[in-house]
C-alpha cells in the first residue's frame, strides 16, 4: 500500500532550523549532504549491484565437480530433486481416427500428437516425428515460447521454412519430440471474477512457483528431461540430443548442463553474456544464478559433450502485453533483443577453455545466421548437431515440403490451456503442502525452553538470512556519523543522521532525543519505520500530518523515549523494485541491504551515551511491518518488535489465486522471496523473536489482508509463546480503523517491555 503524507513547513520552523544549522550531536561531524537522501540511497544500491554484477564472472567457482555444479543449478531453477519425475512410459498418442494414429506425414517421417508424463499431476504435450526408415538419432526440438510445435514442423504458419529445424532433423533420420511451451500472452493470467492481469503466462506461473523454490524454467526443463527419459530408454539405443531456439534455446542449454545423457546440443537465439539478466523478462529470473553461472559456465558443464551455439535473431519481445484498464500488474520492462554478434562470440570464447582443457576443442562449434540476425537452423548449425549425433552428412538434406495437418478441428489454444492449468494446479498443490515442509524445517530446533530455542534456532536464522533473503558482508566502512539539528522542540531535539555502512552505501534517518535525559541516564530507543514510499519525516517531523503514521515517533519522544526513524530504500516507484531484479541473480534482495543498514544502526545507537543498548525496540508500519518480521528476528540487538499493518499469512498473500488480497494480481513483484513457502512464514519469523517480545497491530479495515488471515497466522505465534511459558511477551491488538498506526496497545507494550518509565 502506497503511503502519502501532507508536509507542512511553517516559517517559524524554517527560522529555527536556519539558526541551529551548525549544531550537531556530540561526537559527530556536521552533516552537509543535500538532496533527496532516499533517492540517493536507492541509486547507491543500484551502483553497488551494477559493480557486483560486472565482477560476478570473476568470482564464480568453476573448480567444483560436475556433479556439484549440476546439483546447485538444479536447486536454483527448482528442477531435479524438487519434483521427482514419474516413471518412464511411452508417450500416449492422440489419434485422428481409429484407422490411423498419425496426424501428418512428411518426406520420410510420420507425425503424431503425443503426451508424456512429467509429474504425478502434470504432463507434457507436443508432436512426435517418427522416421519411416531406420532411426539414426533422437532429438528433443524445443521451439520458442511463442511458437507452437506445429510451427516448428511446418504444419502451421508463422515460422519460415528455413527455421523449421524440427522437421529438418526428422528429414535427416532423427526421431524428434517437440514439446509445447507456456507462451507470453496473458489470456488466463488473473483471477476471473476478481481481476485479470497483463502478466505473461510465464510470469504468472513464475511468481507463484518462485515462492516454492521452483521456476517456470525448472518446470519446462523437467518436461524436456522427461522426454529424454523416454528417448534414452527406447529398445534400440541411439544418441540423444536437444535443440532449441529462443526460450527453447534457454531450456536446451539448461537441460544439457544438467543431464549428461544428452550428447549433442544446439542453442540458437539465446546464448550471450548474461550480466544484463535484470533487463530480461522476469520469468527468466533465477535466484543466485550470476554468482555461479553465466552462459559460458553452463556451456562448460556440457563439455566434453558437443555444443553448437548459433547466433541468430532473437525473438523480439518488447515487454509484457500492453496494460489496459482491465489488465495491469505485470512486471514492467523485460525485453528480449538480438545482441551484437561480437557479444555472442565473446561468450562462446569464454566457454572454449572448458572444452580445450578436456581435449575436445572441436566439440564447441559456433554458427552464424545472416550476421547474427537471421533465422535459426542454418545448415552449419544442423550439420554440427547431426555430426555430433553420429550422422556424417556433408550437408543436411535440403528441406522438403512441410507436412499437412490431417486434423480438422484441432485447437492449439485448448492444448496450451491444459498445459497452463496443470502447472498452476501443480504449484498450488506445492503451496498447500508447504506448511508441512515448514514444520519439518523448524522441527530441528528445540523449543523446550527459551534458552534452548534461542540456541538451537540459530541455524534456521542463518539459513533464512543466507538462502531466502541473501546475506551481504557485515558493514565494512567506518560509521563516520554526521548529524545536524533540524528540530528544537520543547521536549526534544531532532537530528538528521547519516552513517556509512559499506563504501558508497549509507544509512540515514532522524533521531529524536528527549531534553530531560539526566547525566549518566540511559534511555530506551524505539526505531520507528515508515512504509512504502515513506520518508523519516513522515513519522518524526512534528509538522507533518499523516493519516498513516500519526506522528508516532514524535509522540514517543514526547513520552521520553529516544526514537530513530530510518530511511528504508523501498521508495522511488519501480526504481526501487528494479533493485530486486538486479539483486536476485546475485543471491541478494532489498532486505540484504536493509539488514546491513540496521546492523550499523544498532551498533551506533548502542554506543550513544544516553542510550541503553539492551532496550532498543522496533515498530514499523506496512512495508515497515515487513521489516519488523525480517530484521529484528535476525538481529539480536533488537529487544522487541512490533509489526503494524502487515502481519498476515504471507504465503497465501503472495501466491493465492482465489483472493482479491493476493499479490499475484499486483505489480509488486518485489515481494517474491525464493523458496520462502517451504522455509518460513510470518508466525515462524515471529517465533524467532522469542524469548524477546513480539506484537501485532491490526486495523479492522486494513485492506492488506482479511482479519481471518491475520488471526490465523498470529494464533500460531501466540501458541508458540504460550507453550514456551512466556505468553505475556506477545499480543495482538485489533482496532476499528484502517491501515495506520493506532498507538494505544502498542505504546503500552513498549512501556512495559522496554521498562520505561522505570
Amino acid at each position: 500500500m502506497k503511503m502519502r503524507t501532507i508536509r507542512c513547513w511553517p516559517a517559524a520552523l524554517a527560522v529555527v532550523v536556519a539558526a541551529s544549522a551548525q549544531q550537531t550531536l556530540p561526537g559527530t561531524k556536521p552533516l552537509v549532504a543535500e538532496g533527496d537522501r532516499a533517492a540517493q540511497m536507492v541509486e547507491a544500491i543500484h551502483s553497488y549491484l551494477d559493480r557486483e554484477t560486472a565482477l560476478s564472472r570473476e568470482h564464480r567457482d568453476t573448480g567444483r565437480s560436475a556433479a556439484a555444479q549440476r546439483e546447485r543449478l538444479g536447486k536454483i531453477i527448482g528442477a531435479l530433486h524438487r519434483d521427482p519425475r514419474v516413471a518412464v512410459h511411452a508417450p500416449a498418442i492422440d489419434t485422428v481416427s481409429a484407422a490411423s494414429p498419425e496426424i501428418a506425414r512428411g518426406g520420410g517421417y510420420r507425425v503424431y500428437a503425443v503426451r508424456w508424463g512429467v509429474f504425478e499431476d502434470a504432463e507434457a504435450e507436443g508432436l512426435l516425428l517418427e522416421p519411416v526408415g531406420a532411426v539414426k538419432a533422437r532429438v528433443v526440438a524445443i521451439p520458442d515460447a511463442d511458437w507452437t510445435p506445429e510451427m516448428l514442423v511446418g504444419m502451421a504458419p508463422g515460422v519460415p521454412s528455413s527455421a523449421q529445424f524440427a522437421r529438418r532433423l526428422a528429414e535427416n533420420g532423427c526421431e524428434v519430440l517437440v514439446p509445447v511451451l507456456i507462451d507470453r500472452s496473458d489470456t488466463w493470467s488473473g483471477i476471473p471474477g476478481i481481476r485479470m492481469t497483463n502478466q505473461p503466462h510465464r510470469e504468472w506461473i513464475y511468481r507463484m512457483a518462485f515462492e516454492t523454490g521452483r521456476t517456470i524454467i525448472g518446470y519446462e526443463v523437467q518436461k524436456v528431461l522427461a522426454a529424454v527419459d523416454w528417448l534414452a530408454s527406447r529398445p534400440q539405443p541411439r544418441p540423444v540430443g536437444v535443440a532449441g531456439y529462443g526460450e527453447g534455446g534457454l531450456l536446451a542449454l539448461y537441460a544439457a548442463s544438467l543431464d549428461p545423457r544428452i550428447q549433442a546440443t544446439l542453442v540458437s537465439g539465446y546464448f550471450q553474456p548474461r550480466e544484463q539478466l535484470s533487463n530480461e523478462p522476469i520469468y527468466r529470473d533465477v535466484w543466485g544464478l550470476l554468482r555461479e553461472f553465466g552462459d559460458a559456465e553452463l556451456a562448460g558443464m556440457i563439455a566434453p559433450r558437443a555444443l553448437v551455439v548459433e547466433a541468430s535473431g532473437f525473438p523480439e519481445v518488447a515487454g509484457p502485453p500492453r496494460a489496459t484498464g482491465e489488465r495491469t500488474g505485470a512486471a514492467p520492462g523485460g525485453s528480449i533483443t538480438t545482441p551484437p554478434l561480437d557479444r555472442v562470440r565473446a561468450e562462446v570464447e569464454r566457454a572454449r577453455p572448458s572444452f580445450e582443457s578436456q581435449h575436445v576443442a572441436g566439440n564447441l562449434q559456433f554458427a552464424v545466421s545472416a550476421g547474427g540476425h537471421g533465422p535459426p537452423g542454418t545448415d552449419d548449425a544442423l550439420r554440427g548437431v547431426l555430426q555430433a549425433l553420429g550422422l556424417k552428412p556433408a550437408a543436411p538434406r535440403p528441406a522438403g515440403n512441410p507436412p499437412r495437418d490431417l486434423r480438422t478441428n484441432f485447437d492449439a489454444a485448448a492444448r496450451l490451456r491444459r498445459q497452463f492449468d496443470q502447472l498452476v494446479a501443480h504449484t498450488q498443490a506445492l503451496i498447500r503442502k508447504s506448511e508441512q515442509n515448514r514444520a519439518g524445517f523448524w522441527s530441528r530446533a528445540d523449543a523446550s525452553s527459551p534458552e534452548r530455542w534461542h540456541q538451537t534456532s540459530r541455524p534456521m536464522r542463518d539459513y533464512i538470512w543466507d538462502e531466502v533473503i541473501g546475506r551481504l558482508p557485515d558493514p565494512s566502512a567506518p560509521a563516520d556519523p554526521r548529524t545536524r539539528l533540524i528540530f528544537d522542540q520543547p521536549k526534544y531535539r531532532g537530528y538528521e543522521v547519516m552513517l556509512d555502512v559499506w563504501p558508497g552505501i549509507p544509512a540515514y534517518g532522524i533521531l529524536l532525543v528527549p531534553k530531560d535525559i539526566r547525566p549518566g541516564e540511559r534511555r530506551p530507543v524505539v526505531v520507528c519505520q515508515h512504509g512504502l514510499e515513506g520518508r523519516p519525516r513522515d513519522v518524526a517531523d512534528p509538522e507533518v500530518d499523516s493519516q498513516y503514521y500519526h506522528r508516532f515517533a514524535v509522540r514517543l519522544a514526547e513520552e521520553g523515549f529516544v526514537t530513530f526513524a530510518p530511511q528504508n530504500p523501498y521508495t522511488g516507484g519501480d526504481r526501487f523494485r528494479q533493485i530486486q531484479r538486479k539483486a536476485h541473480p546475485l543471491k541478494l534482495s532489498l532486505f540484504s541491504f536493509i539488514l546491513g543498514q540496521h546492523q550499523r544502526l544498532l551498533e551506533w545507537l548502542g554506543g550513544l551515551e544516553f542510550v541503553d543498548p539492551r532496550r532498543i525496540g522496533f515498530y514499523g508500519l506496512s512495508y515497515g511491518g515487513k521489516t519488523a518480521v525480517r530484521v529484528p528476528p535476525l538481529l539480536d540487538g533488537y529487544a522487541l518488535s512490533i509489526c503494524s499493518a502487515d502481519f498476515n499469512e504471507w504465503v497465501w498473500k503472495t501466491t493465492r489465486i482465489d483472493s482479491r488480497y493476493s499479490y499475484m494480481l499486483t505489480q509488486e513483484y518485489d515481494m517474491l522471496e525464493f523458496d520462502f513457502a517451504n522455509v518460513t512464514n510470518y508466525s515462524d519469523l515471529a517465533n524467532l523473536m522469542a524469548p524477546r517480545p513480539f506484537m501485532v497491530e491490526r486495523g479492522r479495515d486494513d485492506t492488506v489482508a482479511p482479519d481471518e488471515w491475520v488471526a490465523y497466522e498470529y494464533a500460531k505465534a501466540a501458541r508458540f509463546y504460550t507453550k514456551m511459558g512466556i505468553p505475556d511477551r506477545t499480543e495482538i491488538e485489533f482496532f476499528n480503523g484502517p491501515h495506520s498506526i493506532h498507538g494505544v496497545g502498542t505504546f503500552a507494550f513498549l512501556r512495559r517491555h522496554l521498562r520505561y518509565p522505570e
